[in-house]
């Protein structure tokens, strides 16, 4: 009469663990470096994201992917799933496991790209030089064959489960999930990399798959390797790529209990608040109110490297730097979830690929004198108004919201305890006497300037006795927000 209690006690303990990212101490935010080599992200972590106390790089797919020389090797090639040999343009395996033990040995934790949802979309030779059978539904470096596969069908109607999880999406082999052949396959590379030290996956096109499949599979996954610095026992962090805005026959909710979910509300919120769609004041119960998942159940993000293409005029991106850099400033300061933060390259057409050379290999990013990328790539992450509030966040971490403020319009500000405090304004001058709840003392704005040996590069905001300060920001100023932690005190 026992195994029940113990059994439920056994599946909360694992989903919990399939929640916690294992960030490092006093480290947060998942950034993807998006198409980037792992000599490059070795190096990053070592000279920068280290340093400013990130938590984990997002990598894009490890495993061999289809050459796509049709569209001049254009980024969704990497989403084209060959096998599962670790052998992309971003280097083979043995460069992947070189940067993750690198980044492991610094504190920053590496989180992969999963495509396991289906094969390629069409014929070819991929990155390691496998042979791809679109059409006979064979892929012989697995080896799958047509089996292994659902019947094909088109995805064309998400008032239909059915037809979304057991179907073709955009025209991609849909794996049957089902199979215990398949689904040992999938565990047995991901378990390989969980070998090689990874922290977590994140699942692409995980709304189309099973919820009972993706638990039994990550039900089967190794615990991390303690080689790399974690503890015992501890389970691969989980984030799953479930787009849900509402009125479609799949919820996000049936995800949940197996590990967290990418939060595309989010997103879609916040980038219509942040370009006036919707009142700043409005965001004082920000959370499960509208429309979120639980926090700890949640991965938040403002863009991705899907939606910066395809979601829209709400969807806030590098090219709409102001109110994308509010929106990032926001979300690093509420507690609200699991945060994960894009650094882009440069694209003009949805399809354009990763700066590359004539042969189409990667072209490495180029740091400026001032710490910003260029060949081609945007590196949002290493944007001052971003990775200062990444360190933010981390002053802050363990703490509640406190002395919230609004003007009831577009003017919001609200404390971190007494750890940190940050206003927001748009559209007009926001000159106010407020709260901040911090201990008394001169405060660098961490959004218009660094803190560095006692000085502060730009605005110093004097905090009272009583905890008050005056704030002064210009609607025409470049950010829109001030931001002060204890952390930066002069």
């Amino acid at each position: 009469m026992q195994f029940k209690p113990i059994l439920f006690l056994c599946l909360a303990t694992l989903a919990l663990g399939q929640k916690d990212p294992h960030f490092a101490a006093d480290r947060n935010s998942i950034v993807h470096l998006f198409e980037w080599k792992w000599s490059d992200i070795a190096d990053e972590c070592e000279r920068f994201l280290a340093p400013k106390g990130f938590g984990g790089v997002q990598i894009s797919p490890p495993n061999e992917n289809l050459v796509v020389t049709s569209s001049n090797r254009p980024w969704w090639e990497r989403y084209q799933p060959v096998s599962y040999i670790l052998n992309t343009r971003s280097g083979d395996e043995a460069a992947l496991a070189d940067m993750i033990s690198r980044c492991n040995a610094v504190g920053v934790r590496i989180y992969v790209d999963t495509v396991i949802n289906h094969m390629t979309g069409m014929g070819g030779t991929g990155t390691a030089g496998s042979q791809a059978d679109r059409d006979g539904k064979n892929y012989p470096a697995v080896p799958y064959g047509s089996g292994d596969f659902h019947d094909s069908c088109t995805v064309n109607n998400y008032q239909d489960a059915s037809n979304v999880r057991n179907c073709e999406l955009v025209g991609l082999a849909d794996l049957n999930q089902g199979s215990d052949y398949v689904r040992s396959k999938i565990i047995e590379y991901m378990n390989h990399l969980v070998d090689l030290g990874v922290a977590g996956f994140r699942v692409d096109a995980a709304k189309h798959m099973w919820p009972a499949d993706l638990e039994a599979i990550y039900a089967s996954l190794k615990n991390l390797n303690t080689d790399h610095g974690f503890l015992d026992g501890q389970k691969p962090f989980i984030f799953q790529e479930v787009i849900d805005l509402g009125g479609e026959a799949i919820s996000k909710h049936e995800y949940t209990g197996f590990g967290t979910v990418i939060e595309f509300q989010y997103g879609l919120s916040l980038g219509n608040a942040f370009q006036g769609g919707n009142q700043l004041a409005n965001l004082a119960n920000w959370g499960p109110e509208w429309n979120l998942l639980d926090g700890l159940d949640a991965v938040a993000f403002i863009d991705n490297h899907d939606n910066q293409r395809t979601g829209g005029s709400q969807i806030l991106t590098y090219k709409n730097p102001k109110p994308y850099k509010m929106a990032i400033a926001f979300m690093l300061a509420h507690p609200y979830g699991t945060t994960r933060l894009m650094s882009s390259f440069a694209f003009d057409n949805n399809d354009q690929g990763p700066p590359q050379d004539g042969a189409g290999n990667l072209i490495s990013p180029s740091i400026n004198d001032d710490g910003t990328c260029g060949n081609g790539y945007v590196c949002e992450h290493r944007w001052r108004q971003i990775f200062n509030m990444v360190g933010f966040r981390n002053a802050v971490q363990g703490t509640g919201i406190e002395n919230w403020w609004s003007d009831g319009n577009q003017q919001i500000a609200f404390g971190r305890g007494n750890k940190g405090f940050v206003a927001f304004t748009i559209g007009y001058d926001l000159n106010q006497h407020l709260q901040t709840g911090l201990p008394a003392g001169s405060y660098c704005d961490v959004i218009s300037g660094n803190a560095e040996n006692g000085s502060c590069s730009g605005k110093t905001i004097t905090v009272g006795g009583d905890g008050y300060a005056d704030l002064s920001l210009g609607a025409n100023e470049d950010d829109g927000v001030i931001a002060i932690h204890v952390n930066a005190k002069l």
